[in-house]
């Protein structure tokens, strides 16, 4: 999603939010966590970013507008630094919490950015168009980029989805030709507010759980009732994201000169290298950073699966391959004696169904959903209580433990 002076509502942000995970870790570790102190932070976050530079995820692109994620990242913790407020509420939430484990620490960190993502963007909004909006309201831009995108997928598929596709137009849909509708959805301009709360109203009868316009959440309480509110915030991001694409398009000349000047230069060196005079001088990669030139490592051994709990997997719907990946990640700390579903369970339990910091390897690739507890329970060959049971005893296991290391740390 785009809109005028944003910076971090595009998909780029899910690979800044882990470099920012990825190097609070580090820094914390060497922050006092009874008195942990911003500018400490700060400045063990620049060095870890600093490190971090010349990463495949730091060198990524964050944006449409050619900022990096390293970029993002490090203007985001300079906005921290000027906003101590959002830096005091996490400082408060780990004397609260005080995680247990590099997941929990990861999502705390998670949610001060996430919340600080939306002032900054929020603000340079405001600055950009003259017009107040809010971090909520930024929000809410978001989960209505994303509803429309749920929709148009949904259409795209309807055959497969036919009632819920029939549930958000309002109608059963007929054997036959495609719905007039799903032609008509061609970009976010031609999504309708009725279709925005419709599908809301019927995530939960699909298995989604409440939409996001009817959970008990008070934060979308207006627009529940403001269709037409609804329908300009899908206007305005429709409107600038075909503005914002056409952003290049004064430039194509001169890209097709840079083709040109290169093509010609590579003709002058190949033409000088078999003349008796040094040809123009070459570009030298002396500087070539140690990750770009070393050999690739090989890929950490796989933990060993039972072959009989692939075909459970198959059987619950979840994708090939998905016991070896999701029991590989995570597999360390207190639950590193607990089977694989126990500790995505547990997990479950206590970061609930959509933190951001789960391992790609616990989520479908497919839909980016984690399995269910009754998938879960499927793996473990249990039934859904006997889980809830086990993950439950880990659970008091885990917090068992570490109330006996605060003891002896005491």
């Amino acid at each position: 999603m785009r809109l005028p002076g944003t910076r971090y509502q595009e998909p780029g942000w899910e690979e800044v939010r882990k470099l920012l995970g990825q190097c609070s870790l580090a820094a914390l570790r060497g922050v006092d966590a009874a008195h942990p102190d911003l500018d400490s932070y700060v400045e063990r976050m620049t060095d870890q970013l600093l490190a971090q530079r010349h990463s495949a995820r730091a060198r990524a692109a964050g944006n449409g507008y050619g900022d990096t994620v390293h970029e993002l990242a490090v203007t985001l913790v300079v906005e921290l630094r000027a906003r101590p407020a959002d830096w005091d509420a996490l400082c408060a939430a780990l004397a609260v919490g005080n995680p247990a484990s590099d997941a929990l620490l990861r999502k705390k960190v998670n949610d001060m950015y996430a919340v600080l993502r939306d002032r900054v963007d929020a603000d340079n909004y405001q600055a950009a168009c003259g017009r107040p909006c809010s971090p909520n309201r930024m929000y809410a831009y978001r989960m209505l980029d994303t509803a429309y995108h749920d929709v148009a997928r949904l259409f795209g598929n309807w055959r497969a989805h036919r009632d819920q596709v029939g549930a958000i137009l309002g109608r059963e849909i007929a054997d036959g030709a495609d719905p007039i509708e799903v032609r008509q959805l061609r970009s976010i301009h031609d999504c309708r507010a009725e279709w925005i709360l419709r599908w809301s109203a019927a995530q939960e009868a699909f298995g989604n759980g409440p939409g996001p316009l009817h959970t008990r959440s008070k934060r979308f309480a207006s627009l529940k009732t403001s269709p037409d509110r609804i329908a300009a915030m899908l206007r305005e991001i429709g409107e600038y994201e075909q503005l914002s694409a056409n952003r290049d398009e004064d430039w194509l000349q001169d890209l097709d000169d840079a083709s040109v000047w290169v093509e010609d230069y590579w003709r002058v060196l190949q033409e000088s290298e078999s003349g008796a005079t040094p040809g123009p001088d070459r570009i030298l990669a002396a500087d070539d950073d140690v990750l770009d030139t070393a050999a690739p490592e090989p890929d950490p051994a796989p933990e060993e699966v039972d072959p009989r709990l692939e075909t459970l997997a198959l059987s619950v719907s979840l994708p090939p391959g998905y016991v070896a990946q999701a029991a590989a990640a995570g597999s360390d700390g207190l639950l590193a004696a607990e089977e694989m579903p126990v500790r995505l369970a547990v997990y479950a339990k206590l970061l609930g169904l959509d933190d951001e910091s789960y391992p790609d390897a616990w989520r479908d690739p497919a839909t980016g959903a984690l399995p269910t507890m009754q998938q879960l329970a499927a793996l473990a060959e249990v039934s859904l209580p006997t889980l809830r049971k086990r993950r439950d005893a880990a659970i008091a296991r885990m917090e068992a433990a570490l109330d006996m290391k605060r003891g002896i740390d005491a």
